[in-house]
C-alpha cells in the first residue's frame, strides 16, 4: 500500500491532533479524498517521519492525530548545492524536482550574464514561494524528511561576494573544462555545483567563477540543455561519491 506523505510547515509532536494548512487540507480532502480513519504521514523538515490518522475530513479543513515519530536516514552522506542560471517556465520547476529527488541540501537560483529571465521584486517573490512549494511536493512523493533550502534569486556575483569558506569543493560546469567526476574527491563539506542558463555561463561568469576558486567541470563530449545539465552532473555525484 502506498504511502501517502504530506509536508506540513506546522511543529509536529507524537499524541497531538492539529488541523493541516489550507493546501494540505485541500489535497487531502479534494485530491486524494481520503476519509476519517484513514492513515498519512506527515513531515515538516525536521528529518522525521509523523505517521498520523484522519480524524475530521471538512470543506475546508481536515483534522489529524500524530500517532508516533520515526526518524528517517535517506539523506546522502554527499552534500550538495546546486547554483542554477535560472531557466525558463517549466524547465526551472522540473530542474528544482529532480535536484530535489537526487539529495540536494540546497538550491541557489542566479542570474548570470546570459539569463534570460527577468523577476523584479514582485514576480521574484512569486517564483521563489513557487519553487519552494514543487521542492516540498517532491520530498512528499521521493520520502525525503528534509526539504531542500531554496534561496532568493539574486546575481552570480552577489553570491559568489558572501560565499562561506566552509571548505566545499566548488565547481562549474563547462564543456572544455578536462576534470571529470570520477577524479573529484570530496570531504565532509561536500560541493557547489554551478550551472549555466539556456545560454551556458558567459565570459564574465567564467572569470568570477574562476577567481572564486571555481574548479571546471565536464560531463562528457556532448553539449546538454540546462535542465539537464545539472540534473545529469548531480546523478553522477551522487552515483559515485554519495548515494552510491
Amino acid at each position: 500500500m502506498r504511502t501517502i506523505r504530506i509536508h506540513a510547515d506546522l511543529p509536529l509532536d507524537p499524541g497531538s491532533e492539529l488541523s493541516l494548512p489550507a493546501q494540505a487540507s485541500e489535497h487531502v480532502a479534494r485530491v486524494l479524498r481520503l476519509t476519517a480513519g484513514d492513515p498519512l504521514t506527515l513531515f515538516n523538515g525536521d528529518g522525521n517521519d509523523y505517521p498520523a490518522s484522519i480524524l475530521t475530513v471538512g470543506k475546508r479543513e481536515v483534522t489529524v492525530r500524530i500517532e508516533s515519530r520515526q526518524i528517517l536516514h535517506n539523506e546522502s552522506p554527499l552534500p550538495l548545492t546546486l547554483a542554477q542560471g535560472v531557466a525558463r517556465g517549466e524547465k526551472m520547476d522540473l530542474i528544482v524536482q529532480k535536484a530535489t529527488e537526487l539529495g540536494v541540501v540546497r538550491i541557489v537560483p542566479l542570474l548570470t550574464e546570459r539569463s534570460e529571465v527577468k523577476l523584479d521584486s514582485t514576480r521574484a517573490e512569486k517564483r521563489l514561494a513557487h519553487w519552494r512549494a514543487v521542492a516540498a511536493s517532491a520530498c512528499e512523493q521521493s520520502g525525503r524528511a528534509r526539504v531542500p533550502e531554496i534561496i532568493p534569486a539574486l546575481p552570480l556575483a552577489t553570491w559568489l561576494g558572501n560565499l562561506d569558506t566552509d571548505g566545499a569543493l566548488r565547481l562549474a560546469l563547462l564543456p572544455e573544462a578536462s576534470r571529470t567526476s570520477r577524479e573529484l574527491r570530496f570531504d565532509a563539506s561536500g560541493g557547489l555545483l554551478v550551472v549555466g542558463p539556456e545560454g551556458g555561463l558567459g565570459e564574465r561568469d567564467i572569470a568570477a567563477l574562476t577567481a572564486a576558486g571555481f574548479d571546471g567541470l565536464r560531463l562528457g563530449p556532448r553539449i546538454l540543455r540546462t535542465e539537464t545539465a545539472g540534473l545529469a552532473a548531480l546523478a553522477a555525484l551522487q552515483a559515485l561519491h554519495g548515494d552510491g
